[in-house]
Parts: structure tokens; sequence; C-alpha cells
């Protein structure tokens, strides 16, 4: 099947972008009338064609050259297991035709697409996100067209280039998968928005915002800022394993690294040198304040740390004892929170934060003052054999998610050893001003259409519904 070129990026962003909505539409009317057997076909092909090594290679490659962020063998890992994930996810889901059958309430649920999908996705993961949502929205009949970053564009332009080989292959429409034409142009993604059926929003706030005022349904999702507690009773080498290898893994590109740890003062000094054992160290207060001036010019976060080695850290900030150099992680300790504190907010890179806590009550609320600044809605950690305290995160913490003794970064996009769906964008609720407060998956990507029967009626009397109130209250 050939495959027509993308309108040229000197075209108007309107017309650019409607040429390609109605290639997608053309394609999706197709798609749609598939059965479950052919999504599902479609959604393997795609699957494989991402996962094999060599294209995952060549992603991974490509990000790394053309973005500068991350690490080549983490990205490799990283899109192999979100996308095998995602595929144990999918394996039997139904998601076209009938849904559920409820005979009590005469309701039958059928699936339906949602139709074009826009997709905005970052910088940070060129490759794995918008792996992800191709995979999602193909999985439910439906036709995405990408809105990569400017320097990821290169590489969903190979992802593209394998997504189509692998559709043309099982002879389904390669226009279901598309993505903006180079130079991508904030007018460009903001015409997609428009136009398309549903946006999806992973990355940056300022494109979340877009998304949510572009006038189309959008799944947005917010900014991160893990904090995890280590308490009394953690095992601390386990912990400290945990919390090192989720903070540098692809130089701590995820929202879901940890940022700060806030730790038990009985068990500070020793979790610190189990940290230490693992990779990491404590910068002096005078190299703190050296690391903050290149970290944080002018209150936000330098774009030359984000994403970057420990070497390339030191080296931006001046920064050259031996110890710091040969680091997997800049360690710095801190006592409050907010704009005057920056060390307590997203760092985006291998640079941890320490907080020494009293006991459990005084870790809740430094908790809560670093979400208060930032990072609301997403989720937060502890390291503990305490029940009591995961119910009153669970309870109390304003996040979608609490992850328990678990590498934090690997967890919260789901994984083999927990029960949340594979994912890269994480849903913070209206706590974090987002529509969702799940992982995006694929039912995100489905309309439900439901035929409503007649069945007897059910009309309470006053009396069964105001009965006990009247009793209680009087009438």
């Amino acid at each position: 099947m050939e495959r027509t070129e993308s309108p040229v990026a000197a075209a108007p962003a309107k017309e650019t972008v409607a040429a390609l909505v109605a290639r997608a539409r053309a394609a999706q009317r197709i798609f749609e009338r598939s059965t479950q057997a052919q999504l599902d076909e479609a959604v393997t092909a795609v699957g494989w064609a991402i996962m094999n090594p060599a294209h995952n290679q060549a992603l991974a490659e490509i990000a790394v050259k053309d973005t500068g962020l991350g690490v080549v063998a983490d990205k490799i890992l990283k899109n192999h297991r979100k996308t095998l994930g995602l595929l144990r996810d999918l394996a039997g889901a139904r998601s076209t035709g009938v849904l559920a059958e409820n005979a009590k309430g005469g309701i039958t649920e059928i699936a339906r697409p949602v139709g074009v999908v826009a997709a905005v996705v970052p910088s940070t993961n060129p490759g794995a996100t918008p792996a992800n949502n191709i995979i999602n929205a193909l999985k439910c009949g439906n036709a995405i067209i990408l809105a990569p970053s400017p320097k990821g564009h290169s590489t969903a332009a190979l992802l593209l280039a394998y997504a189509h080989q692998a559709l043309d292959r099982i002879g389904a429409p390669v226009d279901l998968v598309q993505q903006l034409p180079h130079p991508v142009t904030r007018e460009l993604t903001n015409e997609l928005m428009k136009q398309c059926d549903v946006v999806v929003v992973t990355g940056s706030q300022n494109n979340v915002r877009a998304g949510y005022s572009s006038g189309t349904p959008c799944l947005g999702v917010g900014l991160g800022n893990v904090v995890v507690i280590v308490d009394e009773s953690a095992d601390l080498a386990d912990a400290a394993a945990k919390i090192m290898y989720s903070k540098v893994f692809d130089n701590a590109t995820s929202c879901s690294s940890e940022n700060s740890v806030i730790i038990h003062e009985k068990v500070y000094d020793r979790m610190i040198a189990a940290l230490a054992a693992e990779g990491g160290a404590l910068l002096t207060p005078p190299e703190k304040e050296t690391l903050q001036a290149a970290m944080f010019p002018a209150g936000k976060l330098s774009p030359a740390i984000t994403a970057q080695p420990v070497k390339k850290i030191c080296a931006v900030a001046g920064l050259s004892r031996p110890a710091l150099l040969n680091a997997k992680c800049l360690m710095v300790e801190e006592t409050e929170a907010g704009m005057n504190h920056p060390f307590s907010g997203e760092k985006l890179s291998p640079v941890l934060t320490l907080y020494r806590a009293r006991d459990f009550d005084h870790a809740f609320i430094t908790m809560r003052a670093i979400y208060d600044y930032q990072g609301n809605g997403h989720s937060c950690g502890i390291h503990t054999k305490n029940e009591a305290q995961l119910a009153r995160l669970g309870h109390e913490m304003t996040v979608c998610r609490v992850i328990v003794n678990q590498a934090h970064a690997i967890a919260n996009g789901g994984s083999f050893d927990n029960g949340l769906p594979f994912s890269l964008s994480m849903g913070c609720g209206t706590w974090g001003r987002n529509s969702i407060s799940d992982n995006l998956n694929y039912r995100h990507f489905m309309n439900v259409t439901r035929i409503v029967r007649p069945i007897p009626e059910n009309k309470p009397s006053e009396e069964e519904i105001f009965g006990p109130f009247w009793k209680k209250y009087g009438k």
C-alpha cells in the first residue's frame, strides 16, 4: 500500500492539519469496521515493529542523539518493557462490539472508537510515549496523529516508518498513524488539537493547558515531583537500591522519578550511608549553593541540566570534587519547600533532595508542603512495614497513586509485579487539574454506546427512601 507524503510545513497550519486529519478520517472509517481479531492483529504488528531489537536500538539511539536527553541503554529497556507490558494488558481485552449485557437493567454496552486522536508527546520520551499512544489508539479502532517535540520529530518519524511497514504488512491503512510535518510549530500543534476528536497530552504543563483550552476533549496529565518517605521500619538497603535505580534510570527523564526523600531521623544517617553505597554523593552546603545557581538560573530549571549525567551537571555547575564526579546521583539536604527552595521541586536530573523527619506526622506535613508547591495529585511513595502509614497516605495525601516498597519510576507507570496499567502518562485528578486520575490506558480511547430497553418499573415509595430519616428527625 502506497503512502502519500505529508503536506509541506510551509502551507498554512489550518490547511496542513486539515489534510492530515482528512486522510486519518478516511483510514479510520475503514479501520473501525475491523473485528476484534483484526484490531488485535494491528496492535501486535505495531508492537513488534517497536520491540524488534534492531528497531528498538535505532529508536533509542536517535532519541538520545537528537534530543540530547537520557541514556540509550535505558531507553531500549523502557521501549521494550513498556510495550511488552502494554501488550500484556491489552491481551484479551474487548475494545469493539458488545462489552457487556445487563439483562436486569436492560442495557447493552457497545465499544466504539473516539475517532482521530491528537497525541502531543514530550522530548524526554520521544519513542516510548508515542508508541504507547499508537497502540492504545489502534486497539480501539482509532487513527492517531502525533505532535512530537521539535527535537523528538526524527524519533517519531522513524517510529512511524516502522509502524507503517507493520500496518502495510497486514493490509491495514497506513494513514491510521501520522505526525505533523517538520518543523513542528506551536501553531501546527494547536491547530491539530482543534481539529481532532480527542487530545492526549503528555509533557510540559504549557502543552497540557493548551490541550484543555483547545475546545476538544482532552486527556492531559499533571506535573510530577515525586516524594518518598523512608520510615524507621524500612529495609534501608532495599529502599536505597530501589530509590537509586529509579532515580538515575534514563537520567531521570521520567515524571515518576523520586525527587525528594523524607527520612525518619532514627535512620537518617544509616539511610544516607545506604544511598551512598548505591552511588549517591552528598553535597556540602557551599556545593549545594553552587549547584543551585547552575540548576535554577532565574528560579527556573536549566535545560542544560535536564536529563544529563552527573559528570555533565558537575561541569555545568563548576563542581570538581572527585566524589561528586564519580557519583551516579548528587544529593542535597533541605528543610523547607517552595519557590525560595527550588530543590524541593521537580529536577528531571539525577539530583535527589533529602529531608529529615522527627516522626511520621512530621514527614507527612513535609510531604504536603512539597506538593503544595509542586506535584500535587501525581503520586508519592513510602518504604515501610507499617500498614497504618500506608492507609494514612491513601486516605489523606492528595495523590492518585501511593507506591509501596518499590522503585517509583519503574512501578508508577505499571510493572510486572504490580497491578497498575502500563502507561507513560499518569493522570493527577482534580488535585493536578486533570480530567483523569488513573494511568492513561486503552479505555480512554473508547466511546461506549448504550442500548437501553424497557424493564419492569422499579419505583420506590417515599417511605422506603425517607423512612429512616423521618424516624430520626421527623418530617
